[in-house]
Formats: structure tokens, C-alpha cells, sequence
């Protein structure tokens, strides 16, 4: 039997697996130089990563038993009680000024959105004869009506009830 394999592909054949060596060293080398320059610059440490430990270790309830669990049950509480305080918008302030002037001035000064303009007395009326608690609910839930709508808490959900009703109330106070 005679070789199935002419001469010029025999040639192509050891052409083409010197070329295929080539590049097999060519990438491993290439290789060996990422980690070499890898070694030399290492990635940098998370500094966070002992808070990001902690946090994953750390228990998800807590049991309370006895004075001493009263005492620590009492002490997870207030920490609660500051942690959500912390939250509450404008320092928890219940200035009314402070907050129509940080949230409510957006739209309330401005008529955007269909909202009554506070120095436009006409367009309160209405809605200053469905009531105070009424005006509160609406700025607590929100509001959709035929002139406008009006978002929950203003927009801002950081607000407490006592400051969207101390709000509410100083604009009032405003128009009249």
C-alpha cells in the first residue's frame, strides 16, 4: 500500500505543527511572565474585610433570660432607638419652616405637579375646608386628585408623622 499522505501535505502538515509548537510556547510563556509580574505586585488587602467577617459572623437574634438578659434586652432597645433616630429626616426636627424649606419648597413654592403654590390662597381653600386631618393623611399617604397629586410623606419616607403633621400645620398657618 502507498502513503495516502502526498508530499506537499506531508510539508503543510510538519509546517503547520511547528507553527502550533511556536505559539504552545509562546503561551506559556506569556503565561509565565503574568505570574511572575503577579508575584512582584500582589492585589491590595480589603481593609474592610475583619468588619465584613464580623458582620457575617455575627449572631442573627439573641436570647434574654434572667435580670442580666432584662438589663441587655433593655440596652439592645435604646441602641435600636438611637440607630432609628439617626435615620429620621432633618434631625428629627419637627420645625415645620425647616422641613417646607429642605422638601415641601420644591413643589409648594413652585406649583409643580399641580400643587397649591403657598402664597396662592385661593387654591387652599378647598382644601383647607376638608379639614387638618385630613390635609395630614393626605401628606402622610399621598394624594391623587383631579388637580394634582401629592407623594407619600412628600416624597421623603425618612420623614416621622410628627413632622409631616408639624409641617403641614406651620403651612397652614402660612396661608391664613
Amino acid at each position: 500500500m502507498s502513503n495516502p499522505v502526498n508530499k506537499t501535505d506531508l510539508a503543510f502538515l510538519k509546517h503547520f505543527s511547528m507553527l502550533i509548537g511556536f505559539l504552545v510556547v509562546v503561551a506559556i510563556g506569556l503565561i509565565a511572565l503574568a505570574l511572575h509580574i503577579y508575584a512582584g505586585n500582589p492585589s491590595p488587602a480589603n481593609t474592610e474585610h475583619a468588619k465584613i467577617v464580623q458582620a457575617r459572623l455575627a449572631p442573627v437574634g439573641a436570647v434574654y433570660a434572667g435580670d442580666t438578659g432584662r438589663a441587655a434586652m433593655l440596652a439592645a432597645q435604646e441602641a435600636a432607638a438611637k440607630a432609628a433616630a439617626s435615620q429620621v429626616a432633618y434631625g428629627g426636627t419637627t420645625d415645620g419652616s425647616v422641613i417646607f424649606g429642605n422638601l415641601c419648597q420644591s413643589c409648594h413654592g413652585t406649583g409643580a405637579g399641580g400643587a397649591p403654590k403657598l402664597t396662592d390662597k385661593a387654591h387652599w381653600g378647598p382644601r383647607l375646608a376638608e379639614g387638618v386631618d385630613t390635609l395630614v393623611k393626605h401628606a402622610i399617604e399621598g394624594y391623587t386628585g383631579s388637580s394634582g397629586m401629592m407623594p407619600a410623606r412628600g416624597g421623603n419616607p425618612a420623614l416621622t408623622d410628627e413632622q409631616v403633621r408639624a409641617t403641614v400645620e406651620w403651612m397652614i398657618e402660612q396661608v391664613k
